[in-house]
């Protein structure tokens, strides 16, 4: 019988990297855009302390993402090399199951947002200025979770399969909704942070319904199917494991913020706290838009992975390194060239965009050689690698980042606060030169593998 995925291992892979990346390109900057546009409206129209206070919930945003990313970032591409082999039948196995999965997770997550939101916002860097506005927002944001987590989460699986115009219609028009309802909600309804959070979880539901349609519908290769909806250890353990190292990336994105947070508000107060909130949504114009070139990729080299072909393994992650990089120098050349530009997107207030300026320098220093990272990252896990992407997860936030955050203040006493800021750049450069140096001898086990 023929292949019907087969296109993913005959196309030219410059063609279908094109082909692939654009859209799941696209639909990270347009997932960008959700949180983005809501600090935008909110540090413009209400204020500097309320997008601080907006900002103290994007490590509990972030770990719910990391939890979709568990799930979703083993599962899918452990179905697209089984798609490789002709197994379709496991690969729809490893759908249903990881579905089922994220519906037990996603009400654990609301009941735990719900209950416990107020004592985790303080912990995570509130103060009695910004966490009103935090609660607000986390208040209505944590009814949308199961939303968040099957938006997330199912649309991977859609990536899986090489449908990617599919997976960036599904975010953009979530977002799309997101952009016309937050001012309506924000200032036409004056619900302030509510409003914003309100706007989120109703566009995050709209794109729910559209990826679960297309997963249940019959365009799909790979269906989610009834008498799959379960728990079967052999399924979803392997799954979780190679969903380790996402979950543990993200995740450590939530305790690095709170980490940030906790240290700046010491030695600089909010000014110091909403200042990170900046820099961390700059530093999500390159993240993103790398990690979508990377789902782009991943489909090609897992499935010929799983097809044995080391030839188009090796082309294809040759050109997902060339391209990463070149976007990762040309963002980080112009957030150096033009700083201001970027922090006066979310606030325009004079002693704000001046105090920024230097942090903002200082924290993405290391952003042109971060391409390299996050390639080899991707093709870890396109390569079912779950160890080697483990250890270059914990490597860069938990070895290195996380002890220079608290080490950085007392190297440069007489400028902590700025110091703060460097742990970032000093990390990011020794986690690339680790993670390269173990990917060189990694891939050339797996190449090996192929070949006996």
């Amino acid at each position: 019988m023929e292949n019907k995925n087969d296109f993913l291992g005959t196309e030219p892979i410059g063609k279908l990297l094109w082909k692939l990346a654009v859209p799941t390109l696209a639909a990270q900057i347009i997932n960008m855009l959700y949180n983005l546009v809501d600090r935008i409206y909110i540090g413009k129209g209400i204020g500097a302390l309320a997008l601080g206070g907006v900002g103290i919930c994007m490590p509990v945003i972030m770990i719910v993402s990391a939890f979709a990313a568990l799930v979703s970032a083993g599962g899918a591409p452990r179905a697209s090399i089984f798609m490789g082999q002709e197994k379709n039948d496991m690969a729809e196995r490893t759908l249903g199951g990881c579905f089922f999965l994220q519906l037990f997770v996603s009400a654990a997550l609301t009941v735990i947002l719900l209950l416990w939101n107020r004592p985790l916002l303080m912990a995570f860097g509130g103060s009695p200025d910004t966490i009103e506005y935090a609660v607000s927002y986390m208040n209505i944001y944590a009814l949308g979770t199961i939303f968040v987590q099957l938006t997330l989460g199912m649309n991977a699986f859609i990536t899986a399969q090489g449908f990617t115009r599919t997976s960036m219609l599904s975010v953009l028009i979530g977002a799309g909704f997101n952009i016309v309802l937050d001012p309506i909600f924000i200032f036409g309804f004056k619900m302030g942070v509510r409003g914003a959070a309100l706007a989120t979880i109703l566009s995050q539901c709209i794109s729910c319904i559209w990826v679960l349609a297309f997963l249940f519908g019959k365009k799909t290769r790979l269906r989610i199917r009834t008498q799959y909806m379960r728990l079967t250890p052999s399924i979803i353990l392997p799954c979780l494991a190679l969903g380790l190292a996402p979950f543990i990336m993200q995740a450590s994105e939530s305790v690095i913020a709170v980490c940030f947070n906790a240290s700046l508000q010491n030695y600089g107060g909010d000014i110091a706290v909403t200042t990170m909130t900046i820099l961390i949504s700059v530093m999500q114009f390159a993240m993103l838009p790398l990690q979508g070139i990377g789902q782009g990729a991943q489909p090609i080299m897992s499935y010929n992975y799983g097809a044995r072909n080391e030839e188009r393994v090796r082309a294809t992650f040759r050109l997902l390194l060339k391209v990463s990089m070149g976007y990762s120098m040309l963002l980080w050349a112009a957030v150096m060239a033009f700083p201001k530009v970027f922090i006066t997107m979310f606030n325009n207030e004079a002693p704000l965009v001046a105090f920024a300026v230097v942090p903002l320098r200082i924290y993405v220093g290391a952003m042109g050689i971060f391409g390299a990272q996050i390639a080899c990252q991707m093709a870890f896990n396109a390569l079912g690698n779950a160890k080697a992407s483990i250890m270059v997860a914990v490597m860069r936030k938990f070895i290195l980042l996380l002890p220079l955050i608290y080490l950085m203040p007392h190297l440069l006493p007489t400028d902590p606060t700025r110091a703060v800021y460097m742990a970032e750049p000093i990390a990011d450069c020794l986690s690339v030169l680790f993670t390269v140096v173990l990917f060189r001898f990694q891939f050339k086990k797996a190449m090996a593998r192929l070949e006996r």
